[in-house]
């Protein structure tokens, strides 16, 4: 592991103007082997960063006998932190945050500068082409290669879990960068977002490559971005990180995008509307889309080859997600046989999910479409692929942020659906019954709607409503895709995923009919 001492952190903080006060004199030969923001996942040698709104002397108290031998507060807590334990060596900083990413950095001995770290950010898709670039990587040989950090898991050779933000604190992302290192893990496939961007956890990162795939409104609250100006801004910082630019000419703002692209040593454009989008000639374009039922192909035209390509997932937009894929894949020198076999291959956990249930009457549909964005595509890709259906949705959102999807969600839903359904999607502190009633308040009037707070509940009537019409159906279980708990309160409460539901009211339907037949 890599060590350093605390007088080369406090020369970190001097010269980026953030330290208050130092240790002694005494204490600045202090060995640090890697940070830590969370009292446990603490390793001995480490550096306890004392952040948060919720943070409390006693992570420290827990950080001390896990082994941390030094932290970093600010100065609202330093006093308090100082009377606690008062022979352990402390950094008193004015920006937490912005310390935090800088020091764990040189904790962790800046792995990324041993990796090739491909980024992704935008509104919509990001795990998708983190997962197509992966399968790329690997083929049929899954968690071989490649790491991975984003919304869905994090795997980096040493470690694997569910994510729980889809950009990791600092101390976290260094961590796993580390252990992708020690592990042999390269590249490393990440998806950045504007949370990561904006509160500095990826300050101080090296991408190889920083792609950039679309932009609509969405996480705009008190607590997140105060508007959209500040998410675009935020969104924007990926290129001040990257080495090449790729693009998705098809992105709303487009200007504003290619010229915060300019600082980048190589720009990169795709396109999935022919080789010129918006009056700019694309490097990577799509022609001859076609869709079937559950996959999609098109011919690849690149710098170095023109080839048809299958993708084994549903939706049209994934066109664009693949190109970026094809993009980062070709730019880092994989051949053509592994892009057209990684894509073939690639499977998204929670994304456009056809549910191996589904019959030829109701069709399940798991996907993490979650703002407004999403929606519109998914839902016009999927009233193309799967014609001549009726819709229903279980939808929610979330608690204590992104206050506009209580509105755009309904309005944009009601515009495709058939029948609403509204139920939990991690509610946090706020009551599931509450923010279900407010949804529904902001439904457009004539559109059929119901109220079911139990998830579970409310998947299991829409697949059983479904089976017991004469009409053919398409049920959409939106938001949560295959993830395994609900967010409530201050806990993750386990939860089953979403298509294991419909799988099982489907086989419960099924013999309940063939027992009164």
């Amino acid at each position: 592991m890599n060590t350093i001492t605390l007088a080369q952190l406090v020369s970190t903080l001097e010269e980026e103007n953030l330290l208050v006060k130092a240790p002694a004199n005494e204490m600045l030969a202090t060995t640090i082997a890697g940070a830590a923001c969370d009292s446990r996942v603490v390793r001995p040698g480490n550096l306890f960063i004392c952040k948060g709104v919720a943070f409390r002397s006693s992570f420290l108290v827990a950080a001390q006998k896990a082994g941390a031998v030094a932290y970093l507060c600010d100065e609202a807590h330093a006093q308090e932190l100082h009377d606690i334990l008062p022979d352990m060596p402390a950094l008193v900083v004015n920006d937490v945050r912005r310390a935090m990413a800088l020091v764990s950095a040189d904790a962790w001995g800046h792995p990324d500068l041993h990796l090739d770290v491909l980024g992704v950010t935008g509104t919509k898709g990001k795990s998708t082409v983190a997962y197509m670039v992966r399968s790329i990587l690997e083929g049929n040989d899954p968690y071989s290669r490649a790491a991975i950090m984003g919304s869905i898991e994090t795997y980096d050779g040493i470690e694997h879990e569910e994510s729980h933000n889809t950009t990791p604190e600092a101390p976290d992302l260094w961590r796993h960068l580390a252990n992708a290192v020690k592990s042999g893990h390269n590249p490393v496939v990440m998806e950045v977002s504007s949370h990561g961007l904006k509160y500095d956890r990826v300050l101080g990162l090296h991408l190889a490559i920083g792609g950039w795939l679309n932009i609509g409104r969405d996480h705009i609250s008190p607590t997140e971005h105060p508007n959209f100006e500040d998410y675009l801004e935020s969104k924007l910082k990926i290129f001040s990180l990257s080495r090449i630019a790729v693009i998705n000419l098809g992105t709303d703002y487009l200007g504003r995008v290619l010229s915060a692209a300019r600082q980048c040593e190589k720009v990169v454009t795709v396109s999935a509307h022919g080789p010129i989008s918006a009056g700019v000639a694309a490097d990577y374009w799509a022609s001859d889309i076609t869709p079937s039922f559950g996959s999609i192909s098109f011919v690849a035209h690149t710098p170095r080859w023109t080839e048809r390509i299958t993708l084994g997932m549903a939706g049209l937009f994934n066109v664009e997600n693949a190109l970026i894929a094809i993009a980062f894949a070709d730019l880092i020198g994989e051949s053509l046989d592994a892009i057209c076999d990684g894509l073939a291959l690639a499977r998204v956990p929670g994304r456009m999910e056809i549910s191996p249930a589904s019959t030829r009457h109701v069709i399940g549909l798991v996907d993490y479409a979650h703002n407004k964005l999403s929606y519109q595509r998914f839902f016009e890709s999927v009233t193309k692929e799967f014609p001549n259906r009726k819709i229903s949705v279980v939808l929610g959102a979330p608690g204590g942020k992104a206050q506009e999807r209580r509105h755009e969600l309904p309005e944009e839903a009601a515009k495709w659906a058939d029948l609403l359904v509204y139920t939990e999607e991690d509610p946090g502190r706020e009551r599931v019954e509450d923010i279900c009633a407010e949804m529904a308040a902001n439904t457009p009037e004539g559109q059929d709607f119901r109220v079911i707070c139990d998830r579970t509940e409310a998947i299991r009537y829409v697949t059983q409503l479904a089976q017991e019409s004469q009409d053919d159906w398409l049920v959409c279980l939106l938001a949560k895709g295959d993830e395994t708990d609900q967010h409530v309160g201050e806990e993750f409460v386990p939860m089953v995923p979403d298509g294991d539901v419909f799988a099982r009211a489907m086989r419960e339907f099924a013999q309940e009919t063939e027992e009164t037949a």
